[in-house]
């Protein structure tokens, strides 16, 4: 959203600290996945930046990039948003065993490396970040994305913390 999230601001001693931002409620909506090469195990960070909320049109056409870019059947680990089953449910049913769905626990955040990807970018990357407007914000959150993507101890950092083997 355009309005920052703000995590630490400071003030000379003994006068409070503003953070100035209006109510703003623009917003961008962005889907990521990370993948894992079954014999490297090199990992690869996708993502997409959209305008409007995300539906299961945005998450079916977005796996099915994933799937031509990695150039075999797929294997998706994903939560349980309700965009994301209806995606889950078509494109079984359109492309048979390309995709096989596997489901996270209900409420298990933690079990996710992608959400340690949005930690970083919301909570160290564009923290107290306030944007002139969208494309500012498109622009920041695209170059956090692309500059996580490039730290492969990152990811695999991530992976460990939600205590998954690769």
């Amino acid at each position: 959203m355009l309005q920052p999230v703000v995590r630490r601001t400071w003030a000379p001693q003994g006068r409070t600290p503003i953070h100035y931002s209006w109510d703003r409620h623009d917003r961008l909506s962005v889907i990521s996945a990370l993948t894992v090469s079954p014999r490297r195990r090199k990992l690869r960070l996708h993502f997409r930046i959209h305008s409007n909320n995300i539906s299961n049109v945005e998450v079916s056409a977005f796996l099915q990039a994933i799937r031509r870019t990695v150039g075999r059947n797929l294997l998706v680990i994903i939560d349980r948003l309700n965009a994301h089953r209806t995606s889950a449910r078509r494109l079984t049913e359109r492309h048979g065993s390309a995709f096989l769905f596997e489901w996270l626990p209900a409420y298990a955040p933690d079990l996710n490396p992608v959400e340690q990807i949005w930690n970083r970018t919301k909570y160290t990357d564009l923290a107290n970040f306030l944007p002139d407007d969208i494309d500012h914000l498109r622009r920041e959150v695209s170059g956090s994305l692309r500059s996580t993507r490039t730290y492969a101890h990152l990811l695999h950092g991530f992976f460990r913390r939600a205590k998954l083997d690769l």
